[in-house]
């Protein structure tokens, strides 16, 4: 159910989207992308709903030659440090890079060179939308990314790495589009991957075309096959007449014990916000 409040975060801000959310203590601590300053922004909240007044926490590099603009992050708390991997881009290509911090403020770039940039045939010029969990079982940093369009990627594939530097990515997709779901027959991208009562579970982006778009829910044991596609997808999708009127993109849920909450971008025209929808209870719907 979309929340009343919504949109949470956009207005005079411009257009805010593809955002991160931790939880701590009760508190929300959300990195967001801010494209009026084609950088990464925080933003804090008690509720989840109602936000702080942002602060860029990082910018653009004009000396790299990959990251003109900065957006789309993934940011976890990992061996008592913050971790960040997001998106560089210029006007051709996008790659990944990665960031560490101690507060979640105050930024270092791990390196000056992107950690994961398009290599393979199905990937082309584009790598972007990194979601990155640590594998205890593995003992490795596991990444789902998007490539395969500067514009809008086309599928989500799947890397490993055992220090967030060093990345063997899967040769192939490990999810792609349902061309008999007329809601995500165009392509899927930027997802966010949790681990949840024994699965992997999967939010993402269907495509019907590339200007319409809405969330979907999947499954998978080991997060690499096997994708189970929830039986009600899309779970949230265009509200005609409203703020997110066209597409609903990049869902990042969080279970807070009573309830998901499911933070997304929407957008109407050219102006992207971002919402809230909520789930009460802790059963995500897929049945057995």
């Amino acid at each position: 159910m979309k929340a009343a409040e919504t949109p949470v975060l956009g207005g005079e801000l411009g257009t805010c989207f593809d955002a991160s959310v931790l939880a701590s203590a009760g508190r929300y601590r959300m990195w967001f992308s801010w494209r009026p300053k084609e950088s990464i922004a925080l933003v804090e909240s008690d509720d989840g709903i109602h936000w702080s007044s942002p602060r860029i926490v990082l910018a653009p590099d004009a000396a790299s030659n990959w990251e003109q603009r900065v957006n789309r992050p993934v940011v976890i708390e990992h061996g008592g440090r913050y971790l960040a991997w997001y998106t560089g881009q210029t006007a051709k290509r996008s790659c990944i890079g990665h960031a560490t911090s101690a507060d979640g403020v105050t930024w270092q770039r791990a390196s000056k060179e992107p950690v994961l940039e398009a290599r393979t045939r199905w990937e082309k010029k584009s790598l972007m939308c990194p979601h990155v969990l640590w594998d205890a079982r593995q003992e490795a940093f596991r990444m789902w990314y998007s490539g395969g369009g500067q514009y809008e990627p086309r599928a989500i594939g799947h890397a490993t790495s055992p220090d967030g530097f060093h990345w063997t990515r899967h040769p192939k997709p490990v999810f792609a589009t349902d061309k008999r779901a007329s809601w995500e027959r165009d392509r899927v991208a930027a997802c966010q991957v949790i681990e949840w009562r024994g699965w992997f579970v999967m939010f993402y982006i269907g495509f019907a075309d590339i200007d319409h778009a809405a969330i979907g829910l999947a499954r998978s044991r080991d997060g690499i096959a096997g994708w189970e596609r929830h039986p009600a997808n899309p779970i949230i999708a265009p509200s005609p007449g409203s703020w997110d009127h066209d597409a609903c993109y990049k869902p990042y849920a969080i279970f807070d014990g009573k309830r998901w909450m499911l933070w997304y971008n929407g957008r109407r025209g050219s102006l992207e916000q971002i919402g809230l929808a909520t789930r009460t209870g802790e059963d995500l719907g897929f049945g057995t």
